[in-house]
């Protein structure tokens, strides 16, 4: 499968790779391991030793640098050997693992798949809501049995919340008005939702009185690969958006492989809001985990099953309304890919 490579994925959360932690990861078909060194540093490297293949993420850090599980071979965050305990000691010339580019950011490890050249941390997208020094911020991470793309095209149509999502759902979703907004790269789908008789889960989020109506929307910005950002808000009916509540979540999807996706997911509240802002977000996370594991994973997985790996538009679907902005995004893709260089797909 082509993938865009000369792009920042999601590799991991900062928080699952602790000093001294290593982590082994395949992402676009690749097995990579992730370390923290000591001092804190992230680094990845290609999960294999040069030697004999043997995963380097069964080894340990010693502690700048891997040891190998099979022979002992040592390797530095650029990828070197740095130390053989075989024979005289002396360092094969071929012995080098590929190292990635790797960016904390955004409480998430960014990873570089591309030539490494063209790394530029500031083609990241912004997620400000995800800085742990401002927002207290609640991650979660599953494995879909599905292709990313699916994955993209469920975010940015959120019409199927009223079918698939009990906890959100009301038949005011599908009369919801619906925008689709391109600058440059980015797509934004956009809807808004007027005077809702939502489930009391609603109410109580953006925190409105029983029985009152209620304006919502429901904002996503898409940037390849997959990266996007959705920002779910709630007014009572006929005031002013800019007193409501706002809540912004973040959606990261990188493929494992042409099946298989990799889906990080946080949200976000304000340290502002006080000591317990911390536990809120935890809270969130956990509620929203069960939606995303007991209904959007099984419909994708089913989705993914029924298509048999063929690509989506080769199967000539039907387009609704709500599927403008998810199709704007595929073609975003498909141009970015057929644009970087053939080296790298």
């Amino acid at each position: 499968m082509t993938y865009l490579r000369h792009a920042w994925t999601v590799a991991a959360w900062a928080d699952e790779l602790p000093a001294g932690g290593m982590l082994g990861r395949e992402l676009l078909d690749e097995p990579i391991v992730l370390f923290r060194t000591p001092s804190g540093q992230a680094h990845a490297l290609a999960d294999r030793c040069p030697h004999r293949f043997a995963p380097l993420s069964m080894g340990k850090l010693v502690p700048d640098a891997i040891q190998c599980p099979y022979h002992g071979l040592q390797f530095s965050p650029a990828g070197a050997c740095v130390f053989n305990p075989h024979g005289d000691g002396s360092l094969p010339k071929a012995a080098q693992v590929r190292s990635y580019p790797i960016v904390e950011r955004y409480s998430a490890l960014w990873i570089w798949t591309g030539d490494p050249s063209l790394a530029d941390p500031a083609l990241i997208p912004e997620f400000d809501f995800l800085v742990p020094e401002q927002w207290a911020v609640g991650t979660g991470h599953m494995l879909i049995e599905g292709n990313y793309e699916l994955e993209t095209d469920n975010i940015m149509d959120l019409s199927h919340i009223e079918f698939l999502h009990p906890l959100f759902a009301s038949e005011a979703v599908r009369r919801g008005k619906v925008e689709c907004d391109q600058q440059d790269d980015t797509v934004w789908s956009r809807r808004f939702i007027a005077g809702d008789d939502p489930p009391d889960f609603i109410r109580q989020a953006f925190r409105i009185a029983p029985g009152a109506r209620v304006d919502r929307w429901l904002d996503v910005r898409w940037n390849a690969p997959a990266l996007m950002a959705l920002w779910t808000g709630g007014i009572e009916s006929g005031k002013p958006r800019e007193q409501g509540l706002e809540v912004p979540s973040a959606h990261f999807f990188t493929p494992q492989d042409r099946g298989r996706t990799h889906y990080f997911y946080a949200i976000a509240f304000p340290r502002a809001l006080g000591p317990g802002a911390d536990e809120l977000a935890r809270q969130n996370v956990a509620i929203l985990r069960g939606p995303f594991e007991h209904e959007d994973k099984p419909i994708i997985e089913a989705v993914a099953a029924r298509m048999g790996g063929a690509d989506l538009l080769s199967l000539k679907p039907v387009l609704l309304a709500g599927d403008v902005a998810a199709m704007r995004a595929r073609r975003i893709l498909q141009r970015r890919i057929a644009e970087q260089p053939a080296a790298s797909a």
